[in-house]
Parts: C-alpha cells; sequence; structure tokens
C-alpha cells in the first residue's frame, strides 16, 4: 500500500505530478528505489512522444565568463511561454550554456556535421594507422572508434555533462523534458573566445 508520505517524498525528489508519482509507486508495490527507475523509465517515453511536438517558444540565455574572455549565447526552446519562464527551464539554459563555454562544442547534434568535415577527419585517421600492419578489418574498428569519439567530443548534445559524467547532456535535456512535460530543443549557440 503506497502511502502519502511516501508520495509527498518521492514528489519532493523529482518533481513530477502527485498522479505519475502515486502510479509509478503502486507499480512498484511502494518501493522508493523502483518508483524512482520506473519514472526515469517514463520520461525517456515521454521525450520520444514530444520530440516531434513544436517548439515556439523559449529563452535567449546568456554567459560571460568572469575573465571577461569567453562569452556563449544560447536560443533554447520549448512548446509553452508557462515553461520558457520555468524556474527548471532557465537552469538548465544556464547549465548548457556553462557546458558550452567550458567544452567548445562545434555542433548541436552528429546530423549537424557536413560530410566534407568527417571526410577530413576519415583522412587524417586513415593516415595514422596506415602504416600499422593491423588487417584491415581492425583498421576500420580504429578509424570508425576514433570517428565515434571525435563526433562526441564536438556535439553538444553527446558530450559528457561536465557537472556529471555519468550523464550527457542530452541526458540532461530529456530529464528537463520529463519534469515540464514538454519537447525541448537547442535550435542554436554561438561561443566567442579572446
Amino acid at each position: 500500500m503506497v502511502t502519502i508520505e511516501q508520495i509527498k517524498q518521492l514528489r519532493d525528489e523529482t518533481e513530477l505530478s502527485i498522479s505519475e508519482v502515486k502510479k509509478a509507486l503502486e507499480e512498484a508495490n511502494g518501493d522508493t528505489g523502483k518508483a524512482k527507475e520506473i519514472l526515469k523509465a517514463l520520461g525517456k517515453k515521454l521525450v520520444g512522444k514530444k520530440a516531434d511536438r513544436e517548439t515556439s517558444q523559449g529563452i535567449v540565455d546568456t554567459y560571460l565568463h568572469s575573465n571577461l574572455k569567453t562569452g556563449v549565447l544560447l536560443d533554447i526552446r520549448c512548446e509553452s511561454d508557462f515553461v520558457a519562464k520555468a524556474p527548471d527551464f532557465k537552469v538548465l539554459a544556464h547549465e548548457i550554456c556553462l557546458q558550452i563555454a567550458a567544452m567548445k562544442p562545434l555542433f548541436i547534434s552528429e546530423k549537424d556535421i557536413p560530410a566534407e568535415f568527417l571526410d577530413g577527419e576519415i583522412k587524417i585517421y586513415t593516415e595514422q594507422v596506415a602504416g600499422s600492419g593491423k588487417p584491415e578489418n581492425i583498421v576500420l574498428q580504429i578509424i570508425e572508434g576514433k570517428l565515434k569519439k571525435y563526433k562526441d567530443s564536438v556535439c553538444l548534445l553527446s558530450q559528457v555533462w561536465v557537472k556529471d559524467e555519468t550523464k550527457t547532456v542530452k541526458n540532461l535535456i530529456e530529464e528537463a523534458v520529463g519534469k515540464v512535460g514538454e519537447n525541448i530543443e537547442i535550435k542554436k549557440f554561438a561561443r566567442f573566445e579572446i
């Protein structure tokens, strides 16, 4: 049996609606740990359902480093003005600005990388392993691995979040989508450095 105290505690921890928390606790037979996992899975399902929804609202956030030599502009969108004004959304935008300032991504996601850009990287990696004497299938795996690592480093959504190495920026956004219940999308960003 699920108690009101359990619902209140889990709601305070997750900031999700009472009905979602209660449903997860009932499904987990009152086990708070299992309920959190259920809610996490639900959040990922929510992201999938909401990914196609239009993001016509949002904010432009900025970050200027204390040395005044690095700055970031971020265009981050959501579905409603209500969410755009919410503190959680503003915190997410700020965290992403900090990520951009620290990790210097070049693109939002892999699909934004131009083919000629990747071709240049493949040529470099091919030259690096050319005289290794390894079988061709191993050489291809090495090149593929290096290319994946490179893509992860230059794409914002694939980057490991600077404040928690167990999450990527995409995971951070998915968690926010689970909390606010709306699609969230990074439209563009610019990073400036002197």
